[in-house]
């Protein structure tokens, strides 16, 4: 199985090490257009396998997609970082046309590939690049859910004081600090449901440090986070090429799903050797339904910025 992952920065890089820690993949191929950077960090990862006993082949390129031909998954982290007291959103008109052009070169070499979108804003990423390209909408997913709830599993895991593991969380909506919805009131912590646990205040700030989970790392980095985002990222890809129909929230387009049509948002859904295999549906109450009408409103507006790229 080969993986190619599109930009060879710190997302990118911790991306293509943990595939290849796990072995995920046969082989990960690296491409940025910065000059043998990805080569240097292909390099870099390679000489980890003596001292960590993994048999992934790693490579880097420049800007040269011929050799990502026959591509399983085909990973987009391309585009700027988020800077602190920048939101997502304000990447778009950057960040718009490189992933168009991305997506459209490594569909060149890999057509039968399943493209998954990490660059932000990534539920308007995800759009533009099945609007560009006509995919079918299995085959174009967005990870921020995944991402999102590892967040969300870990703000609980610290506010019960009980491992991560041991816990079961979700986040849907958009991928954004005002957008994404911690669904506290389906957590659990080994079946039995947090709220047991939990006080609605408690519950109420661990849902609020997940939605600026993001913006927090930013602002204490000086950069966009790297190390979670890429194991989300592998934990994407590995249910994607072994099979494994793991249930996780991905952004993807709905068609009538929890009222919504014509974007791509964080819902769950069942991913497979096929991409998005299905699209889970979840009882909101009514006050989920709104804040997911809400956030579905937000990431429409946008989508709005894409028009004229799309046209």
């Amino acid at each position: 199985m080969k993986v190619t992952i599109v930009g060879a920065g710190n997302v990118g890089a911790t991306c293509a090490d943990v595939i290849s820690y796990r072995g995920i993949a046969s082989e990960v191929v690296l491409l940025d257009i910065k000059e043998g950077f990805a080569e240097g960090k292909a390099l870099d990862i390679m000489q980890c396998a003596t001292n960590t006993g993994f048999n992934t082949k790693v490579s880097g390129v420049t800007n040269d997609y011929s050799k990502t031909a026959g591509s399983d998954v085909v990973v987009i982290t391309s585009g700027i970082p988020r800077k602190p007291g920048m939101t997502r959103e304000e990447l778009i008109g950057i960040n718009a046309g490189i992933v168009k052009t991305v997506a459209e070169n490594v569909l060149k070499f890999s057509p039968d590939t399943i493209i998954v979108v990490v660059s932000n804003p990534m539920d308007t990423m995800t759009y533009l690049a099945l609007k560009s390209t006509g995919l079918p909408k299995n085959r174009i997913i967005g990870m921020g859910g995944a991402l999102d709830s590892s967040r969300f599993r870990t703000y609980l895991s610290l506010a019960l004081d009980k491992p991560a593991n041991d816990i079961s969380a979700m986040v849907i909506g958009g991928h954004g600090d005002t957008t994404m919805i911690p669904l506290t009131r389906l957590a659990s912590y080994n079946g039995i449901p947090v709220t047991q646990f939990l006080s609605e205040e408690v519950l109420q700030k661990v849902a609020a440090d997940t939605m600026v989970g993001g913006a927090t790392l930013t602002g204490l980095l000086g950069t966009s986070a790297w190390y979670a985002p890429g194991a989300s990222v592998a934990f994407l890809v590995d249910s994607i090429l072994n099979d494994q129909k793991k249930m996780i929230a991905c952004s993807v387009f709905v068609e009538g799903e929890y009222g919504q049509n014509d974007i791509c948002i964080g819902v769950p859904c069942i991913i497979g050797k096929n991409g998005v295999e299905e699209i889970l549906h979840i009882e909101l109450n009514d006050q989920e339904k709104a804040l997911f009408a809400k956030s579905a409103d937000a990431v429409r507006g946008m989508n709005d910025a894409l028009k004229s790229i799309l046209v």
